[in-house]
């Protein structure tokens, strides 16, 4: 295999040697043949490994601050685990800051993937990351602990032992994983105009960060591009001012991710224009992206511009029921997997309410734009959703919560507008000009 760079992919092997030995060793020679190479992190507590780990389970235990003897006394499967976990997360975040290794690869059953999920929340956004798990996928996985750049696959039928079935879960993750980092060294190596993966110092790798772009980022929110459009307006005026636009889909995930990425201070600034899953969560829909949704970018103080989009509904699994209080109102199917009811006016004043007590919390700028024309696509006389009433409810209601921190501006528009986008940007050039935003990097002139 030709390989990108200098530098042959180094993977970190993580399992339970003393448990899954077969499995790993499969793994490492599956790696190689990709043309990468593995480094097996052995968290197994139980018994001898058999099998030689660049990092062994007494390591692991140390950087959780106890001896292996001290897990392994432990008492508890779990606990036990829990400790190894928060040694391996250590570790594996140390090991890739020095530029050791450039992608991860974990396999277990439930308590091997409880553990690959803390060690992938401990690595940064881009580090390429598989998980072979035997759940892969199951409501057991709570959302919320599923990194936004993860990839699993099923390990079927390889709970234990090898057979055909379970190599070729194996081998696919061994390919998945060396050809992601290959994929996100090239991406790196291409916007920053030369090789990635050089050397670092003695004994050091540089670490490939496909996330390297030196544009700030804005991230965005909206409800796919029919519901909300606004960002086919904005995104080429924000790309002129030098920035890069991330667009997230709230529909339970998407939102998950903005918040985390925003608490991290990802984003110089935000466009939260898709508010739905707040409401979401508050209406008990299991699209949700949690109690958080609101509330990474204020904790973080970076400057955010919001907007009530999508406020005026809840959306429920199209194969299921909609929520049993907004039984009989007006509702929608986007496609076979989602639709949305609309809600009632009390529902209206609480969302307003959340609204004004999360942007009261943030500790950055805040500004809130209400489109007084309507606040989503199918809002639109004739639409499905045209409400007049709850939307005049909710416009009058949102002034009402307001903090002094929150800029309030009303657009006399629909959010889909064009005079929606500019109100958006003209808040966003003050704040740049005032020096709460970093400036955008524009490109260099090739003339």
């Amino acid at each position: 295999m030709k390989l990108v760079g200098d530098c042959v992919p180094v993977i970190l092997l993580i399992g339970t040697l003393d448990t899954k030995r077969d499995e790993i060793v499969f793994l490492r020679e599956r790696i190689e043949q990709c043309g990468g190479r593995a480094l097996i992190m052995d968290v197994g507590v139980l018994g001898d490994p058999g099998v030689e780990a660049e990092i062994p389970n007494t390591e692991v235990a140390k950087a959780a601050g106890v001896s292996l003897q001290q897990v392994r006394d432990s008492g508890d499967e779990n606990r036990s685990m829990t400790m190894m976990a928060r040694g391996a997360s250590v570790l594996a975040s140390k090991w890739h800051t020095e530029g050791r290794f450039d992608g991860m690869l974990s396999l277990g059953g439930t308590m091997g993937t409880d553990l690959a999920l803390e060690v992938a929340d401990a690595l940064p956004l881009g580090c390429p990351k598989v998980l072979l798990s035997t759940i892969a996928y199951s409501p057991l996985l709570a959302a919320e602990r599923i990194p936004p750049d993860l990839i699993m696959i099923l390990w079927a039928g390889g709970l234990y032992g090898l057979n055909r079935l379970s190599e070729s879960s194996l081998g696919q993750a061994a390919g998945a994983v060396v050809g992601a980092v290959l994929s996100a060294r090239k991406g790196a190596s291409d916007r920053a105009g030369k090789g990635a993966g050089k050397g670092a110092g003695k004994g050091a790798r540089q670490p490939v960060d496909p996330m390297h772009n030196p544009r700030p980022v804005v991230g965005m929110t909206s409800l796919g591009s029919s519901a909300l459009s606004y960002m086919k307006l904005l995104k080429p005026e924000l790309e002129a001012r030098g920035y890069e636009l991330a667009v997230f889909h709230t529909t339970g995930m998407g939102g998950r991710t903005f918040e985390d990425l925003a608490a991290r201070g990802f984003f110089v600034a935000v466009m939260d224009f898709s508010l739905q899953e707040l409401v979401n969560d508050l209406a008990g829909s299991c699209v949700t992206a949690g109690a958080d949704r609101l509330r990474g970018a204020g904790r973080a103080g970076v400057p955010q511009i919001v907007a009530p989009g999508a406020t005026d509904m809840v959306d429920y699994p199209t194969w299921g029921d909609a929520p049993g209080r907004f039984a009989g109102r007006s509702a929608h199917e986007h496609n076979r997997l989602i639709a949305s009811v609309s809600i009632d006016l009390a529902m209206r004043r609480e969302v307003a309410r959340e609204i004004g007590a999360r942007l009261a919390a943030a500790r950055g700028p805040c500004c809130l734009l209400i489109p007084t024309g309507g606040i989503e696509g199918w809002d639109r006389p004739g639409e499905p959703m045209h409400d007049p009433e709850g939307l005049a409810a909710l416009i009058s209601e949102l002034p009402l919560h307001l903090a002094p921190n929150t800029r309030l501006v009303k657009v006399d528009a629909h959010i889909n507008d064009q005079a929606f986008a500019q109100a958006a940007l003209q808040v966003f050039d003050d704040w740049v000009q005032q020096g709460l935003i970093r400036p955008g990097l524009k490109p260099v002139d090739s003339a």
